[in-house]
């Protein structure tokens, strides 16, 4: 969540005046609170009343989706629900009965979008157990929107984010630019500026077939699966749009990939894969390019969301682990 000119507290108390001004627009009543649980591209809130009931709301950052891109990804999460592919949250419609409300509060520049989701109960997955077994659910899952990727009829007209190279490497990356990443070295640059030019080539060659490049998660993280009773439930679509298929594994281990169980949770995700959907082995082996395609977008992303807390826990060391893992895979794949 980036603002110019707006101190990040600053921007937290105007957003979160919104959140509270906001609740009528679904009907919700004036004594129920809205408390903030993330900060990231957005601003989520838990919305609790007196009556016990709870929902989710989430205030869309300014100038990253049209309200048609979002009215898009809801209805990817509502076709996956209604296919029996994943379970996804539920969108609460407002009191119009339009999905996407716009409102504005009166220290805001601009309105904001916004969408109700059900409360959905349950933990995310603990990443400090057996994340073995869980990549290789994470990878069923992952074939399964892949599979329904492909022979969705999406909406027309149809607006994601098209996570392709120039999303990542172009003039006008969708997270900024790698190399003003925090704590850079001249070594680190260097190295990166190798895996730059090597993904871009392995990537083009590896090629945007139909089999291969679609509608993806994106951000298909532990962190964004919640499981109750049994059930897991895949949240969180905000950066969902077109992309290759083998991006989710890479998205998948987001700011971990350093771990030392990371070989086993990819032999897991594959093997989970392959349970739903084929995958070759050339397509397994360029699975190094897309960690290290997601590696830096990260690198990108801390640096333009450095006032984010989890931006800055990051900051340290990112660009140092980000090139030893560079090194290893120019090691493999240079």
């Amino acid at each position: 969540m980036v603002e110019s000119g707006v101190p990040h507290d600053v921007l937290l108390s105007r957003l979160h005046q919104l959140a509270d001004q906001s609740l009528q627009l679904w009907g919700i009543p004036d004594n129920a609170t809205a408390r903030l649980i993330n900060v990231s591209e957005n601003t989520t809130y838990l919305v609790e009343a007196p009556d016990g009931s709870r929902s989710v709301l989430r205030i869309h950052r300014e100038n990253y989706h049209s309200k048609r891109a979002i009215q898009c990804e809801l209805a990817w999460m509502q076709a996956l629900s209604e296919d029996n592919c994943v379970v996804t949250p539920a969108v609460i419609p407002g009191q119009d009965g339009e999905a996407v409300q716009t409102a504005r509060s009166e220290d805001l520049e601009n309105p904001r979008h916004m969408v109700m989701f059900e409360f959905v109960p349950g933990e995310q997955p603990d990443e400090n157990h057996d994340l073995v077994t869980s990549f290789e659910e994470l990878g069923e899952m992952a074939a399964r929107t892949h599979e329904h990727s492909i022979r969705w009829q999406r909406p027309q007209p149809f607006e994601r984010l098209v996570w392709n190279l120039d999303a990542f490497y172009g003039a006008d990356a969708t997270w900024g630019n790698w190399r003003e990443g925090p704590n850079l070295t001249e070594g680190a640059h260097e190295v990166l500026e190798r895996v730059e030019a090597t993904v871009k080539r392995r990537i083009q060659a590896f090629g945007d077939g139909p089999q291969q490049y679609g509608l993806i998660h994106a951000d298909m993280r532990l962190a964004n699966l919640l499981v109750d009773r049994g059930t897991t439930r895949l949240i969180d679509f905000d950066d969902c749009g077109m992309g290759w298929f083998l991006y989710d594994f890479a998205a998948g281990i987001s700011f971990i990939e350093d771990r030392p169980e990371i070989p086993d949770m990819r032999k897991a995700w594959v093997a989970g894969y392959r349970k739903v959907r084929n995958l070759s082995e050339e397509e397994e082996r360029e699975i190094d390019s897309f960690i290290m395609l997601r590696r830096m977008a990260l690198l990108a992303w801390i640096a333009s969301h450095i006032d984010v807390p989890e931006a800055q826990e990051l900051a340290p060391d990112f660009a140092r682990v980000s090139a030893e893992l560079g090194e290893a895979y120019l090691s493999l794949r240079g």
